[in-house]
């Protein structure tokens, strides 16, 4: 079986992982996001939304991978799987709200609208060469379109109240309480919870690694 590493501590990336047979080591990234952003944008003014959250994502999987190749992870070691999501509504972008107050504006904001939720995923293969390791490091985006429910004020705030959207990009979910507020998508649903399994199966058979051996109990 080929390990899997996920740099990232969302509860929701691991349980769509396990869903689907993958359980990954998890080594929480401590990249600083908004001076990686910054940086990106000193070099490229006009970076869109879909490769802001590549360049994210790639930041958090190569800092774990530096990790495990300077012996900071213990025997840990695999492919390194780095994501991050942000929803772009009117051409701006929006990430966690920083209140219960700005999740309620945010809502009536999109109620009754659509938005595009992008993932970035990056894929380092931190490998042993012994093992297999390519030292491959490959990313790209999934982006899905998400029309939102017409919301009353009354249904926002009791949303707001379960305190769900102050921890997630576009203060929404699709997988738990916010499910019922969101009517439809175009695109891969697994991407809005915050990781594309065909997408990473796609990056994945791109290094020769197929899909089925990071299963437990298949592969080699």
């Amino acid at each position: 079986m080929t390990r899997l590493v996920l740099a990232s501590q969302s509860p929701a990336r691991l349980s769509t992982l396990r869903s689907a047979g993958v359980d990954p080591a998890v080594m929480v990234s401590g990249v600083d996001e908004d001076a990686v952003l910054a940086a990106a944008r000193e070099r490229y003014p006009d970076l869109p939304p879909s490769d802001a959250v590549l360049v994210l994502a790639q930041a958090k999987a190569e800092e774990v991978a530096r990790r495990i190749e300077e012996g900071d992870a213990g025997d840990t070691d695999g492919l390194v799987l780095g994501c991050d999501s942000m929803l772009e509504i009117d051409g701006e972008v929006v990430g966690k709200p920083a209140d219960a107050d700005e999740a309620r504006e945010r809502w009536r904001t999109m109620r009754g609208r659509s938005g595009v939720l992008h993932s970035g995923h990056w894929v380092v293969d931190a490998r042993d060469p012994d093992d297999g390791g390519t030292g491959a490091t490959i990313g790209a985006t999934s982006s899905t379109t998400v029309w939102f429910a017409d919301l009353d004020d009354e249904e926002i705030d009791a949303y707001v109240a379960t305190g769900e959207p102050l921890h997630v990009a576009g203060a929404f979910t699709i997988d738990g309480l916010g499910g019922p507020y969101v009517e439809r998508l175009e695109g891969d649903h697994h991407g809005v919870v915050g990781v594309s399994l065909p997408l990473l199966r796609e990056l994945l058979a791109e290094i020769d690694v197929p899909w089925h051996t990071l299963r437990d109990g298949t592969g080699a």
